[in-house]
């Protein structure tokens, strides 16, 4: 039997350590990312390191259905599914309030649709999502959670925008209620998929030294004050974020499920009952 794992914004950051710890949890990984260069050098790098998988580039954006049944058939060509590593997202700087529920929400709950019908007795799910909506203390209402819950409906942002109200439009808003449907989201895959032996969970990253978090830090200063705030004092490093992911894909983790992992060396313990 042929496992197949999967690493979704594997061009870089985060998703390229989590491909680098999956290349050797499974036999084909599939590298999908938008730069289609970025996941094709590291399918390069990866491929002459000679690990246990056989990495192959996959270009695709999260949000278009096209390509992620284009995803799900290559995965079924190529044999079982076994590991889904889910980084692939944007963050407050990069797009506007639609765009980041698009990617981070509706984006993972595309992926799930998509690969849905390969789950099976063994295979592990990890969405990436973060620790910024404990920060953010979001609690929704049951009425505005069960809109939450729903973003594969086609008139989903107009919904969520006038229940949680215009503010909703600020980036730094839309960003821990994104990620808080994540959180949501991954508890009800699990359920959905536990009768066939599947697993999901998500993972909330704290503040991580990567481009995308180098570029958040440049533009709010407190990201800083969180750092400070860190009872490690430092920001985390990508490849620890991965093993963190490795354990949870890994067949050690058969019991994990439905739960969310904070991964952000203690600044939320140091700064919720503040």
């Amino acid at each position: 039997m042929t496992t197949v794992g999967i690493a979704t914004g594997a061009g870089r950051g985060m998703g390229e350590a989590c491909a680098r710890r999956l290349a050797d949890m499974v036999d084909v990984l599939l590298l999908v990312d938008r730069d289609e260069e970025g996941a094709a050098a590291v399918a390069k790098d990866l491929n002459a390191a000679r690990l246990r998988a056989t990495a192959e580039p996959f270009a695709l954006d999260v949000t278009d259905r096209e390509g992620l049944a284009r995803l799900a058939a290559r995965v079924a060509e190529l044999g079982t599914l076994r590991a889904v590593a889910h980084a692939a997202g944007i963050s407050p700087t990069m797009a506007d309030w639609r765009r980041i529920f698009e990617v981070d929400l509706v984006g993972t709950a595309l992926l799930a649709e998509a690969l849905r019908p390969l789950a099976t007795a063994g295979t592990a799910h990890v969405y990436f999502a973060s620790m910024s909506p404990l920060l953010a203390g979001v609690d929704p209402a049951p009425d505005v959670a069960a809109i939450l819950d729903d973003p594969l409906r086609p008139d989903f942002l107009e919904r969520i925008r006038d229940a949680v109200g215009p503010d909703l439009e600020n980036t730094a808003l839309a960003y821990p209620w994104a990620k808080h449907g994540v959180h949501r989201f991954a508890r009800k895959e699990a359920v959905r998929l536990g009768p066939v032996g599947a697993r999901v969970c998500s993972l909330s990253p704290g503040i991580i030294d990567t481009p995308q978090g180098q570029q958040e830090a440049a533009k709010h200063e407190s990201m800083q004050r969180l750092i400070d705030a860190t009872p490690l004092g430092r920001t985390g490093r990508s490849e620890e974020v991965a093993a963190v992911v490795a354990f949870m894909l890994s067949d050690e983790a058969s019991f994990l499920n439905g739960i969310d992992v904070l991964v952000d060396g203690g600044v939320y313990a140091a700064v919720r009952d503040r």
